[in-house]
Protein backbone atom coordinates (compact mmCIF):
# COMPACT_ATOMS: atom_id res chain seq x y z
CA UNK A 1 0.00 0.00 0.00
CA UNK A 2 2.73 2.44 -0.27
CA UNK A 3 3.41 1.41 -3.74
CA UNK A 4 1.84 3.68 -6.88
CA UNK A 5 -1.59 3.35 -6.92
CA UNK A 6 -1.95 0.62 -9.72
CA UNK A 7 0.53 -1.54 -7.68
CA UNK A 8 -1.14 -0.83 -4.52
CA UNK A 9 -4.50 -2.30 -6.08
CA UNK A 10 -2.25 -4.94 -7.40
CA UNK A 11 -1.26 -5.50 -3.34
CA UNK A 12 -4.30 -5.98 -2.30
CA UNK A 13 -5.33 -8.34 -5.13
CA UNK A 14 -2.63 -10.50 -4.82
CA UNK A 15 -3.06 -10.31 -0.36
CA UNK A 16 -6.85 -11.19 -0.87
CA UNK A 17 -5.80 -14.31 -3.01
CA UNK A 18 -3.49 -15.13 -0.32
CA UNK A 19 -5.70 -15.22 1.99
CA UNK A 20 -8.92 -16.93 -0.05
CA UNK A 21 -5.60 -19.60 -0.27
CA UNK A 22 -4.91 -19.93 3.01
CA UNK A 23 -8.19 -20.08 4.17
CA UNK A 24 -8.90 -22.91 2.23
CA UNK A 25 -6.16 -24.63 2.61
CA UNK A 26 -7.36 -24.39 6.05
CA UNK A 27 -10.53 -25.95 5.14
CA UNK A 28 -9.03 -28.86 2.99
CA UNK A 29 -6.41 -29.29 6.28
CA UNK A 30 -9.17 -30.09 8.55
CA UNK A 31 -11.13 -33.10 6.38
CA UNK A 32 -11.35 -36.02 7.20
CA UNK A 33 -12.14 -37.46 3.84
CA UNK A 34 -10.10 -41.17 3.47
CA UNK A 35 -10.03 -40.27 -0.40
CA UNK A 36 -7.78 -36.60 0.78
CA UNK A 37 -4.39 -38.54 0.80
CA UNK A 38 -2.01 -35.75 0.08
CA UNK A 39 -2.08 -31.82 0.76
CA UNK A 40 -3.60 -29.18 -1.71
CA UNK A 41 -1.07 -28.10 -4.92
CA UNK A 42 -2.25 -24.29 -3.33
CA UNK A 43 -1.26 -24.22 0.54
CA UNK A 44 0.92 -21.97 1.32
CA UNK A 45 3.33 -23.00 4.49
CA UNK A 46 6.41 -21.97 5.54
CA UNK A 47 8.30 -24.24 3.05
CA UNK A 48 6.22 -23.37 -0.12
CA UNK A 49 6.25 -19.70 0.96
CA UNK A 50 9.72 -18.58 0.74
CA UNK A 51 10.68 -19.40 -3.39
CA UNK A 52 10.81 -16.18 -5.21
CA UNK A 53 12.10 -12.21 -5.00
CA UNK A 54 8.02 -11.52 -5.40
CA UNK A 55 7.06 -13.08 -1.86
CA UNK A 56 10.02 -11.90 -0.19
CA UNK A 57 8.63 -8.27 -1.02
CA UNK A 58 4.97 -9.25 0.25
CA UNK A 59 6.40 -10.16 3.40
CA UNK A 60 8.56 -7.12 3.93
CA UNK A 61 5.22 -4.89 3.50
CA UNK A 62 3.62 -6.87 6.51
CA UNK A 63 6.28 -4.08 8.67
CA UNK A 64 4.93 -1.45 6.71
CA UNK A 65 1.87 -0.21 8.56
CA UNK A 66 3.38 -1.13 11.67
CA UNK A 67 6.64 1.42 11.26
CA UNK A 68 5.40 3.84 8.93
CA UNK A 69 2.00 4.51 9.75
CA UNK A 70 1.93 8.46 8.34
CA UNK A 71 -1.61 9.64 9.45
CA UNK A 72 -2.92 6.25 10.26
CA UNK A 73 -6.28 5.29 8.92
CA UNK A 74 -9.68 5.52 8.85
CA UNK A 75 -10.34 7.32 12.82
CA UNK A 76 -7.16 5.52 14.06
CA UNK A 77 -4.63 8.10 14.61
CA UNK A 78 -0.93 8.36 13.80
CA UNK A 79 1.62 9.75 15.63
CA UNK A 80 1.10 13.05 14.25
CA UNK A 81 -0.53 15.94 16.39
CA UNK A 82 -2.35 15.53 19.82
CA UNK A 83 -3.93 12.30 18.71
CA UNK A 84 -0.38 10.58 18.17
CA UNK A 85 1.23 12.25 20.97
CA UNK A 86 -0.79 13.88 24.27
CA UNK A 87 1.54 13.64 26.94
CA UNK A 88 3.87 16.66 26.35
CA UNK A 89 4.79 20.36 27.04
CA UNK A 90 3.20 21.58 23.64
CA UNK A 91 -0.39 21.39 24.30
CA UNK A 92 -3.39 22.80 26.60
CA UNK A 93 -5.68 19.95 27.15
CA UNK A 94 -9.05 20.76 29.03
CA UNK A 95 -7.75 17.12 30.55
CA UNK A 96 -3.71 16.71 31.14
CA UNK A 97 -3.53 13.12 30.64
CA UNK A 98 -1.19 11.40 33.51
CA UNK A 99 1.94 9.03 32.90
CA UNK A 100 1.26 5.13 33.31
CA UNK A 101 1.06 4.92 37.69
CA UNK A 102 -0.07 1.56 37.54
CA UNK A 103 1.67 -1.79 36.67
CA UNK A 104 0.06 -3.16 33.86
CA UNK A 105 -1.94 -6.88 34.39
CA UNK A 106 -0.64 -8.41 30.98
CA UNK A 107 0.37 -6.37 27.68
CA UNK A 108 1.68 -3.14 28.10
CA UNK A 109 3.18 -2.97 24.79
CA UNK A 110 5.99 -5.94 26.36
CA UNK A 111 5.16 -7.73 22.73
CA UNK A 112 8.34 -9.64 20.87
CA UNK A 113 5.68 -10.23 18.19
CA UNK A 114 7.52 -7.81 15.54
CA UNK A 115 10.99 -9.23 16.69
CA UNK A 116 10.29 -12.65 15.74
CA UNK A 117 8.60 -11.82 12.66
CA UNK A 118 11.98 -9.72 11.35
CA UNK A 119 14.15 -12.67 12.32
CA UNK A 120 11.91 -15.19 10.51
CA UNK A 121 12.32 -12.97 7.86
CA UNK A 122 16.03 -13.06 8.08
CA UNK A 123 16.32 -16.71 8.68
CA UNK A 124 14.33 -17.34 5.43
CA UNK A 125 15.92 -15.35 3.10
CA UNK A 126 18.84 -18.24 2.88
CA UNK A 127 16.27 -20.42 1.72
CA UNK A 128 14.66 -18.66 -1.69
CA UNK A 129 16.71 -19.92 -4.74
CA UNK A 130 17.76 -17.76 -7.22
CA UNK A 131 18.36 -14.42 -5.73
CA UNK A 132 21.47 -12.40 -6.78
CA UNK A 133 24.47 -11.29 -4.16
CA UNK A 134 22.85 -8.07 -4.59
CA UNK A 135 19.09 -8.79 -3.86
CA UNK A 136 20.15 -11.25 -1.01
CA UNK A 137 21.59 -8.75 0.56
CA UNK A 138 19.12 -6.02 0.19
CA UNK A 139 16.68 -8.25 1.67
CA UNK A 140 18.71 -9.57 4.47
CA UNK A 141 19.42 -5.78 4.89
CA UNK A 142 15.59 -4.89 5.30
CA UNK A 143 15.08 -7.85 7.81
CA UNK A 144 17.54 -6.38 9.84
CA UNK A 145 16.40 -2.82 9.50
CA UNK A 146 12.62 -3.63 10.88
CA UNK A 147 14.22 -5.99 13.68
CA UNK A 148 16.04 -2.91 14.68
CA UNK A 149 12.80 -0.56 14.39
CA UNK A 150 11.46 -3.37 16.94
CA UNK A 151 14.37 -3.39 18.85
CA UNK A 152 14.61 0.34 19.46
CA UNK A 153 10.61 0.84 20.09
CA UNK A 154 10.90 -1.61 23.15
CA UNK A 155 14.30 -0.17 24.06
CA UNK A 156 12.77 3.56 24.65
CA UNK A 157 9.77 1.85 26.17
CA UNK A 158 11.73 -0.76 28.74
CA UNK A 159 15.35 -0.48 28.86
CA UNK A 160 16.82 -3.86 29.33
CA UNK A 161 15.98 -6.29 26.91
CA UNK A 162 16.16 -9.68 26.23
CA UNK A 163 17.72 -10.25 22.68
CA UNK A 164 16.72 -12.52 20.19
CA UNK A 165 19.18 -12.87 16.75
CA UNK A 166 16.79 -15.76 15.22
CA UNK A 167 13.49 -17.03 15.74
CA UNK A 168 12.55 -19.72 18.58
CA UNK A 169 11.16 -23.14 18.38
CA UNK A 170 8.35 -23.43 21.02
CA UNK A 171 11.07 -26.42 22.18
CA UNK A 172 13.03 -23.63 23.27
CA UNK A 173 12.15 -22.66 26.73
CA UNK A 174 15.88 -21.55 28.05
CA UNK A 175 16.08 -19.06 25.42
CA UNK A 176 12.09 -17.63 25.95
CA UNK A 177 12.18 -17.31 29.48
CA UNK A 178 16.06 -15.54 28.85
CA UNK A 179 16.88 -12.68 31.53
CA UNK A 180 16.60 -8.88 29.99
CA UNK A 181 20.30 -8.26 28.60
CA UNK A 182 22.02 -5.09 28.97
CA UNK A 183 20.74 -1.87 27.53
CA UNK A 184 24.00 -0.91 25.80
CA UNK A 185 24.12 -4.96 24.92
CA UNK A 186 21.43 -4.89 22.90
CA UNK A 187 21.58 -1.21 21.45
CA UNK A 188 25.02 -2.60 20.03
CA UNK A 189 23.43 -5.37 18.55
CA UNK A 190 21.03 -2.92 16.57
CA UNK A 191 23.59 -1.04 15.41
CA UNK A 192 25.25 -3.66 13.83
CA UNK A 193 22.13 -4.41 12.08
CA UNK A 194 21.15 -1.01 11.20
CA UNK A 195 24.79 -0.71 9.65
CA UNK A 196 24.32 -3.95 7.80
CA UNK A 197 21.13 -2.06 6.30
CA UNK A 198 23.18 0.72 5.45
CA UNK A 199 25.50 -0.84 3.30
CA UNK A 200 23.59 -3.47 1.48
CA UNK A 201 19.59 -2.10 1.35
CA UNK A 202 19.32 -0.78 -2.07
CA UNK A 203 20.10 3.24 -3.10
CA UNK A 204 16.79 2.56 -4.93
CA UNK A 205 13.70 0.88 -4.91
CA UNK A 206 10.45 1.42 -6.99
CA UNK A 207 8.95 4.44 -6.23
CA UNK A 208 11.08 6.85 -4.24
CA UNK A 209 9.48 7.60 -0.78
CA UNK A 210 7.69 4.11 -1.12
CA UNK A 211 9.69 1.64 -0.37
CA UNK A 212 12.86 1.16 2.14
CA UNK A 213 16.22 1.86 0.36
CA UNK A 214 19.65 2.99 1.73
CA UNK A 215 18.25 6.61 2.89
CA UNK A 216 15.36 5.12 4.97
CA UNK A 217 17.63 3.21 6.61
CA UNK A 218 20.32 6.49 7.25
CA UNK A 219 17.48 8.46 8.46
CA UNK A 220 16.00 6.61 10.56
CA UNK A 221 19.68 5.34 11.87
CA UNK A 222 20.29 8.72 12.95
CA UNK A 223 16.89 9.19 14.54
CA UNK A 224 17.50 5.96 16.85
CA UNK A 225 21.07 6.78 17.43
CA UNK A 226 20.36 10.15 18.40
CA UNK A 227 18.28 9.10 20.83
CA UNK A 228 20.25 6.51 22.33
CA UNK A 229 23.50 8.66 22.61
CA UNK A 230 21.28 11.44 24.45
CA UNK A 231 19.79 8.58 26.73
CA UNK A 232 23.56 7.33 27.52
CA UNK A 233 24.54 10.73 28.18
CA UNK A 234 21.99 12.32 30.14
CA UNK A 235 20.25 9.12 32.06
CA UNK A 236 22.94 6.11 32.07
CA UNK A 237 25.57 8.54 32.60
CA UNK A 238 28.04 6.63 30.20
CA UNK A 239 30.43 8.89 28.22
CA UNK A 240 31.82 6.50 26.12
CA UNK A 241 28.71 4.98 24.82
CA UNK A 242 27.34 8.51 24.59
CA UNK A 243 30.01 9.28 22.29
CA UNK A 244 29.45 6.56 20.39
CA UNK A 245 26.32 6.90 19.54
CA UNK A 246 26.40 10.46 18.65
CA UNK A 247 28.90 9.85 16.20
CA UNK A 248 27.21 7.03 14.79
CA UNK A 249 23.74 9.52 14.33
CA UNK A 250 25.92 12.18 12.97
CA UNK A 251 27.53 9.85 10.18
CA UNK A 252 24.09 8.65 9.54
CA UNK A 253 22.67 11.96 8.96
CA UNK A 254 25.86 13.14 7.06
CA UNK A 255 25.25 10.24 4.79
CA UNK A 256 21.91 11.23 3.80
CA UNK A 257 23.13 14.81 3.37
CA UNK A 258 25.89 14.45 1.22
CA UNK A 259 24.68 11.84 -0.69
CA UNK A 260 20.90 11.68 -1.02
CA UNK A 261 20.12 14.05 -2.97
CA UNK A 262 17.42 15.82 -0.53
CA UNK A 263 16.84 19.37 -0.52
CA UNK A 264 13.64 21.92 0.14
CA UNK A 265 11.27 22.35 -2.84
CA UNK A 266 8.19 23.50 -1.26
CA UNK A 267 7.36 25.46 1.69
CA UNK A 268 7.13 23.79 4.96
CA UNK A 269 3.49 23.27 5.52
CA UNK A 270 3.38 21.51 2.07
CA UNK A 271 5.34 19.19 3.58
CA UNK A 272 1.82 18.05 5.30
CA UNK A 273 -1.01 18.73 3.78
CA UNK A 274 -0.59 17.77 0.18
CA UNK A 275 -2.56 15.85 -1.74
CA UNK A 276 0.52 14.47 -3.38
CA UNK A 277 4.08 14.68 -1.98
CA UNK A 278 5.85 12.04 -4.86
CA UNK A 279 7.50 15.33 -6.17
CA UNK A 280 8.34 17.15 -2.59
CA UNK A 281 12.16 16.57 -2.54
CA UNK A 282 12.18 17.03 1.29
CA UNK A 283 10.64 13.73 2.15
CA UNK A 284 12.90 10.95 2.24
CA UNK A 285 9.44 8.13 2.52
CA UNK A 286 5.65 9.02 3.15
CA UNK A 287 2.50 6.78 3.24
CA UNK A 288 0.51 7.10 0.18
CA UNK A 289 -3.42 7.69 0.77
CA UNK A 290 -6.16 7.10 -2.33
CA UNK A 291 -9.94 7.84 -2.08
CA UNK A 292 -11.66 4.63 -1.81
CA UNK A 293 -8.50 3.03 -1.22
CA UNK A 294 -7.25 4.15 1.70
CA UNK A 295 -7.89 7.06 3.73
CA UNK A 296 -7.47 9.01 7.11
CA UNK A 297 -9.08 11.51 9.88
CA UNK A 298 -6.89 13.97 10.53
CA UNK A 299 -7.57 16.44 8.16
CA UNK A 300 -10.98 16.18 9.19
CA UNK A 301 -9.69 16.96 13.16
CA UNK A 302 -8.20 20.16 11.96
CA UNK A 303 -10.85 21.32 9.93
CA UNK A 304 -14.15 21.44 11.49
CA UNK A 305 -13.60 19.12 14.74
CA UNK A 306 -12.68 20.73 18.81
CA UNK A 307 -9.16 20.61 18.33
CA UNK A 308 -6.63 20.22 21.45
CA UNK A 309 -4.86 23.28 20.96
CA UNK A 310 -1.17 24.37 21.10
CA UNK A 311 -0.28 26.45 24.53
CA UNK A 312 1.27 29.59 25.43
CA UNK A 313 4.87 27.78 26.15
CA UNK A 314 4.75 26.39 22.82
CA UNK A 315 4.03 29.63 20.77
CA UNK A 316 6.53 31.88 22.63
CA UNK A 317 9.17 29.13 21.60
CA UNK A 318 9.11 30.74 18.04
CA UNK A 319 11.51 33.54 17.38
CA UNK A 320 11.04 36.64 16.37
CA UNK A 321 12.19 38.16 12.74
CA UNK A 322 15.61 39.31 13.95
CA UNK A 323 15.73 35.79 15.79
CA UNK A 324 16.04 36.84 19.03
CA UNK A 325 13.82 34.56 21.96
CA UNK A 326 10.29 36.89 22.38
CA UNK A 327 11.86 38.07 25.72
CA UNK A 328 15.36 39.77 24.02
CA UNK A 329 13.33 40.80 20.50
CA UNK A 330 12.34 44.80 19.92
CA UNK A 331 10.42 43.01 16.92
CA UNK A 332 7.77 40.82 19.15
CA UNK A 333 4.56 42.59 19.39
CA UNK A 334 3.21 40.87 21.85
CA UNK A 335 0.16 38.40 22.97
CA UNK A 336 -3.14 40.32 23.32
CA UNK A 337 -4.18 39.62 19.89
CA UNK A 338 -3.23 36.90 17.45
CA UNK A 339 -1.64 39.79 15.09
CA UNK A 340 0.29 40.79 17.69
CA UNK A 341 1.42 36.99 18.51
CA UNK A 342 2.13 36.23 14.74
CA UNK A 343 3.40 39.36 13.92
CA UNK A 344 7.24 39.41 12.69
CA UNK A 345 7.55 35.96 14.00
CA UNK A 346 9.16 32.82 12.31
CA UNK A 347 7.79 31.62 9.22
CA UNK A 348 6.75 28.11 10.52
CA UNK A 349 4.94 29.75 12.56
CA UNK A 350 2.54 30.75 9.54
CA UNK A 351 2.78 27.08 8.38
CA UNK A 352 1.91 25.73 11.53
CA UNK A 353 -1.01 27.79 13.17
CA UNK A 354 -4.25 29.83 12.19
CA UNK A 355 -4.00 33.50 12.39
CA UNK A 356 -7.77 33.56 14.06
CA UNK A 357 -8.66 32.88 17.21
CA UNK A 358 -11.53 30.23 17.49
CA UNK A 359 -12.23 29.68 21.45
CA UNK A 360 -14.58 26.96 22.59
CA UNK A 361 -17.78 27.72 21.43
CA UNK A 362 -17.03 30.13 18.49
CA UNK A 363 -17.96 27.71 15.31
CA UNK A 364 -20.76 29.06 14.26
CA UNK A 365 -19.03 32.29 14.20
CA UNK A 366 -16.05 31.31 12.41
CA UNK A 367 -16.81 29.57 9.04
CA UNK A 368 -17.58 26.48 10.04
CA UNK A 369 -13.89 25.81 11.19
CA UNK A 370 -12.97 23.57 14.08
CA UNK A 371 -12.73 25.74 17.65
CA UNK A 372 -9.61 24.82 19.97
CA UNK A 373 -9.12 24.72 23.95
CA UNK A 374 -6.56 27.01 24.02
CA UNK A 375 -8.27 29.76 21.23
CA UNK A 376 -4.43 28.53 18.77
CA UNK A 377 -5.86 26.07 16.61
CA UNK A 378 -3.75 24.47 14.11
CA UNK A 379 -3.07 24.62 10.52
CA UNK A 380 -0.54 22.56 9.63
CA UNK A 381 -2.74 19.74 8.52
CA UNK A 382 -5.55 21.35 6.94
CA UNK A 383 -5.71 21.37 2.84
CA UNK A 384 -7.94 24.26 2.19
CA UNK A 385 -8.41 22.35 -1.31
CA UNK A 386 -11.08 19.78 0.33
CA UNK A 387 -11.65 21.49 3.70
CA UNK A 388 -15.69 21.44 2.49
CA UNK A 389 -15.46 18.24 0.06
CA UNK A 390 -16.59 14.80 1.59
CA UNK A 391 -13.00 13.72 0.95
CA UNK A 392 -11.74 16.93 3.49
CA UNK A 393 -14.62 15.37 6.17
CA UNK A 394 -15.00 12.49 8.77
CA UNK A 395 -12.18 9.77 8.07
CA UNK A 396 -11.76 10.16 4.10
CA UNK A 397 -8.81 12.62 3.96
CA UNK A 398 -6.31 11.42 0.61
CA UNK A 399 -3.86 13.65 2.10
CA UNK A 400 -0.38 11.87 1.97
CA UNK A 401 1.96 11.70 5.11
CA UNK A 402 5.42 12.23 5.74
CA UNK A 403 7.22 9.08 7.55
CA UNK A 404 10.37 10.56 7.80
CA UNK A 405 11.35 13.88 6.11
CA UNK A 406 14.91 15.75 5.36
CA UNK A 407 14.13 18.67 8.32
CA UNK A 408 14.38 15.65 10.70
CA UNK A 409 17.61 14.08 9.67
CA UNK A 410 19.34 17.94 9.78
CA UNK A 411 18.05 18.50 13.17
CA UNK A 412 19.63 14.94 14.23
CA UNK A 413 22.76 16.07 12.71
CA UNK A 414 23.59 19.78 14.08
CA UNK A 415 21.89 18.14 17.82
CA UNK A 416 24.50 15.23 17.73
CA UNK A 417 27.60 17.66 16.45
CA UNK A 418 26.64 20.31 19.46
CA UNK A 419 26.42 17.40 21.83
CA UNK A 420 29.88 15.60 20.23
CA UNK A 421 31.63 18.97 21.05
CA UNK A 422 32.85 21.74 18.68
CA UNK A 423 29.80 22.44 16.81
CA UNK A 424 30.77 24.96 13.87
CA UNK A 425 29.58 27.41 11.45
CA UNK A 426 29.75 24.93 9.15
CA UNK A 427 27.71 22.58 10.57
CA UNK A 428 24.91 25.32 11.07
CA UNK A 429 24.71 26.43 7.80
CA UNK A 430 24.51 22.89 6.69
CA UNK A 431 21.23 22.46 9.05
CA UNK A 432 19.52 24.86 10.63
CA UNK A 433 20.26 27.74 8.36
CA UNK A 434 19.54 25.75 5.74
CA UNK A 435 15.76 24.92 7.27
CA UNK A 436 15.40 28.80 7.34
CA UNK A 437 16.12 29.23 3.78
CA UNK A 438 13.45 27.19 2.85
CA UNK A 439 10.24 28.62 0.19
CA UNK A 440 8.36 30.54 3.15
CA UNK A 441 5.34 31.61 0.88
CA UNK A 442 6.76 35.89 0.66
CA UNK A 443 7.33 35.00 4.71
CA UNK A 444 10.36 37.43 6.22
CA UNK A 445 12.84 34.56 6.87
CA UNK A 446 14.99 34.12 10.18
CA UNK A 447 18.57 35.39 9.54
CA UNK A 448 21.27 32.84 10.08
CA UNK A 449 22.09 31.39 13.10
CA UNK A 450 25.51 31.68 14.01
CA UNK A 451 28.15 30.60 16.76
CA UNK A 452 30.68 32.86 18.34
CA UNK A 453 32.63 31.52 21.08
CA UNK A 454 30.81 28.67 21.66
CA UNK A 455 27.38 30.84 21.93
CA UNK A 456 24.30 31.42 19.61
CA UNK A 457 24.65 34.73 18.06
CA UNK A 458 22.60 36.26 15.35
CA UNK A 459 24.70 39.05 12.76
CA UNK A 460 27.71 38.69 15.48
CA UNK A 461 25.81 39.51 18.47
CA UNK A 462 26.06 37.09 21.09
CA UNK A 463 22.65 36.31 23.54
CA UNK A 464 21.07 34.25 25.79
CA UNK A 465 17.11 33.68 25.99
CA UNK A 466 16.20 34.71 29.69
CA UNK A 467 13.76 31.53 29.36
CA UNK A 468 16.50 29.05 28.70
CA UNK A 469 16.60 26.00 31.42
CA UNK A 470 20.03 26.77 33.62
CA UNK A 471 20.89 23.63 33.42
CA UNK A 472 21.45 23.57 29.47
CA UNK A 473 23.91 25.40 27.97
CA UNK A 474 22.84 28.40 25.63
CA UNK A 475 23.91 27.06 22.35
CA UNK A 476 21.74 23.52 23.31
CA UNK A 477 19.22 25.58 24.16
CA UNK A 478 18.95 27.34 20.86
CA UNK A 479 19.02 23.78 18.80
CA UNK A 480 16.62 22.09 21.16
CA UNK A 481 14.27 25.29 20.45
CA UNK A 482 15.00 24.73 16.30
CA UNK A 483 14.22 21.35 16.49
CA UNK A 484 11.02 21.60 18.92
CA UNK A 485 9.43 24.14 16.08
CA UNK A 486 10.35 22.11 13.22
CA UNK A 487 9.32 19.13 13.85
CA UNK A 488 6.32 20.45 15.99
CA UNK A 489 2.90 18.34 16.09
CA UNK A 490 5.12 15.13 14.45
CA UNK A 491 5.50 12.82 17.74
CA UNK A 492 8.99 13.59 18.88
CA UNK A 493 8.75 15.66 22.08
CA UNK A 494 7.72 13.34 24.85
CA UNK A 495 10.50 11.11 23.48
CA UNK A 496 12.98 14.01 23.42
CA UNK A 497 12.09 15.08 26.84
CA UNK A 498 12.93 11.16 27.72
CA UNK A 499 16.02 11.32 26.68
CA UNK A 500 17.39 14.77 27.35
CA UNK A 501 15.78 14.01 31.11
CA UNK A 502 13.39 17.26 30.92
CA UNK A 503 9.90 15.23 31.50
CA UNK A 504 9.49 17.44 34.52
CA UNK A 505 8.75 19.88 31.68
CA UNK A 506 5.35 18.83 31.33
CA UNK A 507 4.43 19.74 35.06
CA UNK A 508 1.62 21.92 34.64
CA UNK A 509 2.30 23.58 37.91
CA UNK A 510 6.07 23.94 37.43
CA UNK A 511 5.32 25.16 33.92
CA UNK A 512 1.69 26.90 34.10
CA UNK A 513 2.33 28.48 30.72
CA UNK A 514 1.20 24.93 29.16
CA UNK A 515 -1.82 25.66 30.92
CA UNK A 516 -2.27 28.59 29.07
CA UNK A 517 -3.84 29.86 25.83
CA UNK A 518 -4.69 32.65 23.80
CA UNK A 519 -5.74 36.14 25.63
CA UNK A 520 -9.21 36.85 25.78
CA UNK A 521 -11.47 39.43 25.99
CA UNK A 522 -15.29 38.29 26.89
CA UNK A 523 -16.23 41.76 25.53
CA UNK A 524 -14.87 40.78 22.30
CA UNK A 525 -16.85 37.26 21.80
CA UNK A 526 -20.77 38.85 22.63
CA UNK A 527 -23.38 38.05 20.12
CA UNK A 528 -25.68 40.52 18.64
CA UNK A 529 -28.31 39.73 21.46
CA UNK A 530 -26.21 40.28 24.36
CA UNK A 531 -25.01 36.76 24.86
CA UNK A 532 -21.89 35.11 24.49
CA UNK A 533 -20.39 32.62 21.93
CA UNK A 534 -17.71 31.18 24.63
CA UNK A 535 -18.48 27.88 26.01
CA UNK A 536 -17.19 26.80 29.05
CA UNK A 537 -13.42 29.15 28.38
CA UNK A 538 -12.01 30.36 31.89
CA UNK A 539 -9.46 33.00 31.95
CA UNK A 540 -6.62 34.20 34.26
CA UNK A 541 -9.03 37.26 34.57
CA UNK A 542 -12.24 37.63 35.02
CA UNK A 543 -13.61 40.02 31.83
CA UNK A 544 -10.27 39.12 29.73
CA UNK A 545 -7.09 36.88 30.58
CA UNK A 546 -5.38 33.92 29.39
CA UNK A 547 -7.68 30.96 28.24
CA UNK A 548 -7.00 27.98 31.19
CA UNK A 549 -7.68 25.51 29.33
CA UNK A 550 -8.17 22.88 32.64
CA UNK A 551 -8.89 24.67 35.56
CA UNK A 552 -9.10 22.01 37.49
CA UNK A 553 -7.27 19.05 36.54
CA UNK A 554 -3.31 19.19 36.80
CA UNK A 555 -0.16 17.22 36.10
CA UNK A 556 2.38 17.97 38.56
CA UNK A 557 5.05 15.71 41.23
CA UNK A 558 5.90 13.77 38.29
CA UNK A 559 7.64 10.34 39.23
CA UNK A 560 10.71 9.66 37.39
CA UNK A 561 10.17 5.79 36.92
CA UNK A 562 7.93 6.86 34.25
CA UNK A 563 11.08 7.28 31.96
CA UNK A 564 10.63 3.41 31.77
CA UNK A 565 7.34 1.60 31.31
CA UNK A 566 6.91 -1.13 33.71
CA UNK A 567 6.70 -4.49 32.63
CA UNK A 568 3.17 -6.19 32.90
CA UNK A 569 2.89 -8.59 36.29
CA UNK A 570 1.54 -12.11 33.69
CA UNK A 571 5.11 -12.14 32.46
CA UNK A 572 7.02 -11.33 35.86
CA UNK A 573 4.48 -14.44 36.69
CA UNK A 574 5.65 -16.38 33.77
CA UNK A 575 9.05 -16.87 34.60
CA UNK A 576 8.72 -17.19 38.68
CA UNK A 577 6.85 -20.08 37.88
CA UNK A 578 9.87 -21.20 35.79
CA UNK A 579 11.86 -20.46 38.94
CA UNK A 580 13.61 -17.78 37.06
CA UNK A 581 13.81 -13.92 37.60
CA UNK A 582 12.82 -10.93 35.16
CA UNK A 583 13.29 -8.04 37.18
CA UNK A 584 10.42 -5.23 36.92
CA UNK A 585 11.97 -1.34 35.75
CA UNK A 586 13.26 0.87 38.83
CA UNK A 587 10.42 2.21 40.81
CA UNK A 588 7.55 -0.15 40.04
CA UNK A 589 6.33 -2.23 42.52
CA UNK A 590 3.48 -4.52 42.62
Amino acid sequence: MFKSLSNSQNWMIMKSKIYFLIALAGLFAGCKKDFLVRNPLDRLDDDSYWTNEKNVRTFAYGFYTTWFDGYGSGYTFGSYFYQGQSLNDDFGPTSPPQFTKLIPSSGGGWSFGNVRKANIMIDRIDRVPGLSDEAFKHWKGVGRFFRALAYADLIVRFGDVPWYSKPLLSTQEDQMYKPRDPRAQVMDSVLADLKYAAQNVRASDGDKGLNVTKWIVLAYMSRIMLFEGTWERYQALNEDKAKQYLGEAKWAANEVMTGGGYSFSKTYRESFNSLDLSDNREIIMYRRYATGLLTHALNSYVNREGQTGPNKNLMEAYLCTDGLPVKLSTKYQGDKNIDQVMGNRDPRMFGTYNRELRPNGSYNRTNLLGVSTTAYCTLKFLNEEIKDQPIGLSNLNPTHAPVIRYGEVLMNYVEAAAELGGLTQNDLDRTINVLRKRPNGGVDRLPDLQVVGGQPAVNGTVYDDPARDPSVSSLLWEIRRERRVELVMEGFRLNDLRRWKKIDYTDTEKYPDINRGAWIKRSEWLKADGSSWLKDVTLTGTTEGYVIPSPTGKRTAIDPKVYLDPLPQDQIKLYSDKGLELKQNPGWTQ
